[in-house]
């Protein structure tokens, strides 16, 4: 980032440094994002295509990019821009736009202003569509051209985010027709990719790069244009999407997926904002596979199936759309490693980290075409299977994925060492060094800054097999296997102990951030051990003396939880992992708080969210954000290249409400309880409607008084019961 004097609204000075706010015009608002399963876009807030900013514009199929330019010229010129607006659904972006003035024979011609353009543009599976509507306001009849130009690159994703290649296939003779042009690519791994852009209409020409049409209007008359991208990826034939069809389609998704989960509303506006950019964005990270819903992780580096950010966007969204969790728990038995295979990291019994469809996986140019390393994801999949069962009580679901869990709770039994910790190594040099959920290379280091040495055993992953152990002991016994149901418990009982003698460092009051291969303490203030809240492994005496730390000023920064404590080695506000801000993360240490009943600490991480959110763009939590302190009137710092949408920033206010309201669910379907609910000062009511319990349907209003909270049934269809415990 090239430094440079702004105004002060429109970038921050900190030292000799400039940031950009979230309120500035050159920060995320300048671009646009549109998603629909496996296809996704990134538009300038012009609804183009184009080389500027990051050089991530594009609408990518599979991920290639197939259409790397996209642009609209009246008469010549670039339209400018009114206005540009993603409906709060999600479904389509709208763009207002005139021209400015426009001369010809140095004589006025066009006033700017009198040229109306309303672009209307929507992704619906592998197609982009376009509908454009120009609307002459003068009181001249106007002669003019308009022109798209567009292009194929057929990059990978990975070659978009900076990745080089020795070597690409070729770019296929583009083929021509009336109304359309198809450009193609022959890739290095066989699979030709090929694009259709087509047009509702003849233009007046057209070539391998742009159509042009000429328009007449007269005062007050309108012409209008569709256009059509539609990718495919090793098919002989295109899936066209026509706008008006593509446009319905979509709503039908948005309606079904409204039915489904259960729906929140505050008498807080700005805090309704930010849950309904929150609902929206999940809805579009969504993709239907053909073992349930998976969100997908984030646009637009991350759009495919993570299983860890999937497993944790369950975790955040299972009181309020247990089907979700159950997409997730199905996709992943199907892809869990049943061999053994190191170029992968495939260990039989794993849990899959991420699957990658591009030309550059397929050749193994990039280890990800179907890759495993991660520590974390398998027993998070146990995790969430039982947190799954308590919410549903689905038990012939979980019989049906048995075979799956049990192989999942022995790879980590197998994998982990004497002191019972699961530690992971990278096998090789082509994976990720480091396989927690900090997975850059320096985001494991000891005190003085040295990195760990593998194997690692990082502390909250410690807490997910504590959990893990838990929640298949208690599903062998409802499936009356109690042998291995008492094994679980004991280990996890030796785990625990294990873990605070080992992890726990007095002198800083916290646990370690990991042990290395010899077993020597990372000893560094994280964010790390408030996971361990999260899954209840530690006693309460040392919870209570940790939180003091989570919500103190190094490292809370008034936005959220810091992933390393300001003023510890290799603190860095402006790094990926070692000093910024993760909603996700805040909103399990938030979780973690409040399971041990620290309900005011917890209050605090919401607040912070919740007034970032207030900044932030369209309300929408990016993946992360720097963790500089908070300042009077600035806008949290934006990390240049976060995904924004990312599914389990979007998850985060679920967990955060689901944890200050106590919610549970007695897996018979017979209970829902709210354990010690409270809600923060800025909320004095809070209503939540079409929450499904087995059979039954409720309503609930929890209302905000001097010193405790009212919880009234709305509406109940079906047998269920509420407890509220004050």
């Amino acid at each position: 980032m090239r430094a440079e004097a702004q105004a002060v609204d429109d970038a921050i000075q900190i030292d000799n440094r400039w940031y950009i706010p979230a309120t500035s015009s050159r920060a995320d608002d300048r671009t646009r994002v549109l998603k629909s399963d496996d296809g996704f876009a990134v538009f300038s807030r012009h609804g183009e295509i184009g080389r500027v900013g990051l050089g991530d514009q594009g609408f990518y199929f599979l991920g290639t990019r197939h259409l790397s330019r996209w642009q609209v010229l009246v008469a010549g010129r670039e339209p400018m821009l009114l206005n540009s607006t993603v409906r709060l659904d999600n479904s389509r972006l709208v763009v207002d736009q005139t021209t400015p003035d426009l001369f010809r024979h140095h004589q006025l011609w066009i006033a700017k202003g009198t040229l109306h353009l309303r672009r209307e543009q929507a992704t619906h599976e592998s197609s982009l569509t376009e509908h454009l509507r120009v609307s002459n306001y003068s009181q001249t009849a106007h002669d003019f051209q308009i022109e798209y130009g567009f292009g194929a690159d057929f990059r990978d994703i990975f070659e978009v985010r900076g990745e080089r290649r020795a070597r690409r296939g070729e770019f296929l003779p583009p083929e021509i027709e009336k109304q359309a042009v198809v450009l193609g690519y022959e890739g290095l791994d066989g699979v030709t990719r090929r694009t259709r852009i087509e047009f509702s209409q003849a233009p007046a020409s057209l070539s391998q790069d742009v159509a042009r049409f000429a328009v007449s209007l007269a005062p007050g008359e309108s012409f209008e244009l569709e256009a059509i991208v539609s990718c495919a990826n090793g098919k002989p034939y295109f899936c066209i999407s026509r706008h008006a069809a593509a446009l319905r389609s979509i709503d039908l998704k948005v309606a079904a997926g409204h039915a489904a989960r259960a729906s929140i509303f505050t008498d807080n506006e700005q805090f309704n904002d930010w849950l309904n950019r929150s609902v929206a964005d999940l809805q579009m990270l969504t993709a239907q596979t053909r073992f349930g819903l998976y969100p997908y992780a984030g646009v637009p580096w991350f759009s495919t199936p993570f299983g860890r950010d999937g497993l944790v966007t369950a975790l955040q969204t299972l009181w309020l759309q247990p089907d979700l969790a159950r997409g997730v728990l199905a996709f992943l038995a199907a892809t869990q490693a049943t061999t053994l295979d190191p170029a992968f990291e495939a260990e039989p019994g794993k849990i899959l980290h991420e699957l990658r469809e591009g030309e550059m996986a397929a050749l193994g140019e990039v280890p990800f075409r179907r890759y495993y390393g991660t520590v974390d994801a398998t027993p998070l999949f146990v995790m969430l299977a039982g947190r799954y069962y308590q919410r549903t009580g689905d038990i012939e679901f979980i019989r049906g994925i048995w075979s799956n869990l049990e192989r999942a709770l022995g790879w980590i039994e197998a994998r982990s060492d004497s002191r019972g910790f699961l530690t992971y190594a990278r096998n090789g040099s082509r994976g990720l060094l480091h396989q927690g959920w900090k997975d850059s290379d320096d985001a494991v280091f000891h005190r003085d800054g040295r990195p760990a040495q593998p194997p690692i055993a990082l502390c909250e992953v410690q807490g997910y097999v504590y959990d893990a152990f838990l929640q298949g002991a208690e599903l062998a016994g409802r499936l009356g296997q109690e042998a291995p149901a008492r094994g679980w418990r004991e280990r996890a009982a030796r785990l625990r102990q294990s873990l605070e003698e080992a992890f726990w460092i007095e002198s800083l009051e916290t646990y370690a951030l990991a042990l290395d291969g010899e077993g020597r303490r990372c000893e560094v203030r994280t964010s790390n051990p408030a996971h361990l809240l999260y899954c209840g492994v530690v006693s309460r005496e040392r919870a209570v003396r940790l939180a003091r730390h989570l919500t103190g000023p190094q490292g809370y920064n008034g936005w959220g939880l810091r992933t390393v404590f300001a003023g510890e080695p290799n603190y860095n506000p402006m790094s990926y992992h070692n000093g910024s801000v993760w909603p996700h993360d805040t909103a399990l240490a938030a979780a973690g708080l409040a399971r041990y009943g620290l309900l005011a600490e917890a209050l605090t991480l919401l607040d912070g969210l919740f007034n970032a959110s207030i900044f932030l763009d369209m309300h929408r939590l990016p993946e992360l954000f720097c963790g500089f302190e908070r300042l009077p009137g600035q806008a949290p710092t934006l990390y240049p290249v976060a995904c924004a949408p990312q599914a389990w920033a979007s998850g985060a206010v679920f967990m955060l409400l689901e944890a200050i309201l106590g919610l549970e669910f007695e897996p018979d379907g017979s209970r829902i309880c709210l354990r010690h609910p409270c809600l923060p000062d800025y909320i004095s009511w809070l209503r939540i409607t079409g929450l499904r319990h087995g059979d039954a349907v409720v309503d609930l209003a929890v209302r905000r008084h001097t010193r405790d909270v009212a919880v009234n049934i709305e509406r109940r269809e079906g047998e269920v019961d509420l407890t509220v415990i004050l």
